[in-house]
């Protein structure tokens, strides 16, 4: 095939390194490998033969790129060029400063595997014809690179976030019109942003600077850039900005700076505003006095952790298209709105730690397409009725710290995608219901500090807990936005594959799940991937009785499970030894009894373990393994128990005496009640008659038994007549 010029392979399952006989391919113009398994050092490869290429993608692979592009020093003609998603590799030294044959137009080397903290590659000092380049990801240290403006007068747009850069931000002297797109995120940028950056850019499309240490004020020359419609200096230390002035931006994101001050209302009536994030500054006012009547086309409103107050907007309803609402760590008081009933598209909703009060409005059944709500930390009361009835989309339910009475509702089991549910530190009563048990998504579970009671239903332990990504973020995204079609059709004509999808850069909106959950005897906050594996259960803080199912022994993938102060019963179960990857379990201050299993020293994984004041006998686990590590705290206020780390050192006579009890015995305790109630019965008749009988025979003790009953009458009597005298007179 060697008058082939396209060959696209994107997407496959396909390994190993690239064939040598792919060199023999001298017309190919156009290769497209990304997004499979190949591996090997680009440089003894058959691509260093292919001088024809003008198109190469080999991103997402396994492939070693070395930073200088000497395999490709001689392809004169190589025009696009893109590896995302490889492993960058440095040279020795006498392979710096080559001078590349081609001139590149889209170049993109980024998300690299691992961090090498190099500098820029030395090649591109050479290049002049940029128009798109991406460095992002990869650590890159120095200045930043001011040079590459000056030397690629066409470039419209450049990537460099997630890197090292140091400085101020240096722009150079003369305009560049052509420039759309300037990302800088997530360095050690420092000083202000340049009050000319509007000249320098002036069809700027798309700014993005944050998680840098940028201060001062936010220039008010942006909103004269009448093309700017995404701009993001969240994540910096800014503290003064005029929003009335950003008009033509329809994403605006401003969080986690020093902004203060009243929002215009200008701002929500804006005609192009739809995406607006302000969290964690210190803006202040009551959102529900602006009308909220723009162009209903919001999509996402983020004013969280500031300091509004007042009720919530009722206008929310105007926006029809609104996906995200998060409006938490603020100080809005009132009920929550029925016309929050009405977003159809809404997906995402936080109204955590403000005063909120009043019931969950019924009427929430209908968003159909909700995925995460946070309405902790209210004043929330009542039972949950039938809200989120038919929400069969939502993932996480988080109504912890709040008010609500009544039981968990039996339709709970109707949310087949709910994989978080935190209900903590309310009064919910009754017995736990077993509809949990079909909510095969579940992965973690908090009911504590409730008045939850009855015993635990032992289908909980038919549970999977399966790793799951869709817990961890809500990702909406907002179209494409490269000019890497143009670039293409400029450089190679119409195409004979379609790669334009492939090579589009997407800009995604996310909000990042936070989830507090308790275990190892502490709350800790996951998100992100570490969530996705998170997984437990906590029951703790109730008034569950019972024993304790064996079957929860079958939670092979649980973390955490907190059984502590409830009033379980029995022993604990020997299928504990099961629970392969628990790391905290705490069964303490319960009435378990019987000897703690043996078999639960074969649990590597635990890091911390409970038993403490329960009624268990007989000797600890053997300090084996993990077991080696608990102290005495672990096992304290259960009497009978002995070995170490305890005090109490056991004789063979003492424990051979215990008796033994196994998860089917079902005994309550150290005394048999069933037989305890006989035998008090028998007891108590046999000396009731002992004493009639006595009486009956013995005429002196019968009349000392008659004088004594006559004496405490009279007693009794006069007692009650001098009272009655006492408080007559107390009331004349």
């Amino acid at each position: 095939m060697k008058n082939l010029k396209h060959l696209n392979l994107f997407e496959n399952n396909l390994g190993g390194s690239l064939p040598d006989c792919l060199g023999n391919l001298s017309s190919l113009q156009l290769l497209e490998v990304s997004n499979n398994q190949f591996t090997g050092n680009i440089a003894s490869g058959p691509l260093t033969n292919l001088i024809s290429l003008e198109f190469l993608s080999l991103s997402n692979n396994l492939f070693e790129i070395p930073t200088s592009m000497k395999p490709f020093m001689n392809h004169s003609s190589l025009k696009i060029f893109s590896s995302e998603n490889n492993r960058l590799v440095t040279e020795p030294a006498a392979f710096v400063n080559l001078i590349p044959k081609f001139q590149l137009v889209f170049f993109s080397l980024s998300k690299t595997s691992e961090a090498l903290n190099v500098a820029i590659p030395d090649f591109l000092y050479y290049q002049y014809d940029l128009i798109t380049l991406d460095l992002s990801h990869n650590n890159i240290t120095g200045m930043f690179p001011s040079w590459l403006l000056k030397n690629n007068t066409r470039m419209e747009e450049l990537y460099l976030s997630e890197n090292s850069f140091v400085g101020t931000l240096q722009l150079p002297d003369h305009p560049y019109p052509n420039m759309t797109k300037l990302d800088i995120s997530n360095n050690n940028m420092k000083g202000q942003i340049p009050k000319d950056i509007s000249l320098i850019f002036p069809n700027l499309n798309t700014l993005r600077m944050p998680k840098n240490g940028f201060t001062g004020c936010i220039p008010s020359c942006l909103g004269n850039i009448s093309s700017l419609e995404i701009l993001d200096l969240s994540n910096n230390q800014l503290s003064t900005v005029k929003l009335e002035q950003l008009s033509t931006i329809w994403f605006l994101k401003l969080s986690n700076n020093n902004l203060g001050g009243q929002i215009p209302i200008s701002v929500f009536n804006s005609s192009g505003l739809a995406v607006l994030y302000l969290s964690g500054n210190n803006f202040w006012g009551q959102i529900s006095d602006f009308p909220l009547y723009g162009w209903k086309a919001w999509n996402v409103l983020d004013l969280s952790n500031n300091q509004f107050s007042g009720m919530l907007p009722r206008s929310f309803v105007n926006f029809t298209f609104l996906t995200a609402i998060d409006m938490s760590k603020n100080h809005f008081k009132g009920p929550i709105p029925r016309d929050f009933c009405k977003l159809d598209e809404l997906e995402y909703l936080d109204l955590s730690e403000n005063n909120l009060s009043g019931y969950i409005p019924s009427c929430l059944i209908s968003p159909p397409s909700l995925i995460h709500v946070h309405l902790s930390k209210n004043r929330l009361s009542g039972p949950l009725t039938y809200g989120f009835y038919n929400s069969s989309s939502l993932v996480t339910m988080d109504i912890r710290d709040n008010s609500f009475t009544d039981s968990i509702p039996n339709w709970i089991g109707n949310l087949s995608s709910l994989s978080v549910l935190l209900l903590r530190a309310n009064h919910f009563d009754g017995e736990l219901p077993v509809q949990l048990c079909l909510l095969e998504q579940l992965s973690i579970l908090d009911v504590s500090q409730n008045q939850l009671s009855g015993p635990l239903p032992s289908c909980l332990g038919n549970l999977t807990f399966k790793e799951s990504s869709q817990k961890t973020s809500t990702d909406l995204i907002y179209g494409t936005g490269s000019t890497m079609k143009r670039a293409y059709y400029e450089t190679m004509g119409t195409p004979l594959v379609d790669i334009m999808d492939i090579l589009a850069k997407e800009i995604w909106l996310n909000f990042t799940e936070v989830i507090e959950f308790r275990t190892k005897n502490m709350y800790y906050s996951y998100k992100g991937k570490i969530l996705s594996y998170m997984s437990g259960i906590d029951l703790s803080n109730n008034s569950f009785i019972g024993a304790i199912p064996p079957e929860f022994g079958n939670l092979s993938e649980i973390l955490s499970l907190n059984l502590s102060h409830n009033n379980l019963t029995g022993s604990v179960p020997a299928t504990f030894s099961n629970l392969k990857h628990i790391e905290s379990l705490d069964l303490s201050y319960n009435n378990l009894n019987g000897a703690i299993p043996p078999q639960l020293i074969e649990i590597t994984t635990l890091e911390v373990f409970s038993v403490a004041h329960n009624n268990l006998s007989g000797r600890t686990p053997e300090r084996k393994y993990q077991f080696g590590t608990f102290d005495e705290n672990c096992y304290e206020g259960n009497p009978f128990l002995c070995g170490p780390p305890l005090r109490n050192n056991c004789s063979e006579e003492a424990v051979s005496s215990l008796p033994v009890l196994n998860d089917e015995q079902g005994d309550d305790g150290f005394i048999d009640m069933e037989f305890f109630y006989i035998s008090f019965g028998v007891c108590y008749t046999v000396v009731v008659m002992t004493i009639a009988a006595v009486l009956y025979i013995n005429p002196y003790w019968r009349r000392r038994w008659l004088y004594f009953i006559e004496d405490c009458i009279d007693t009794c009597y006069y007692f009650v007549v001098a009272s009655f005298r006492k408080f007559s007179n107390f009331i004349r």
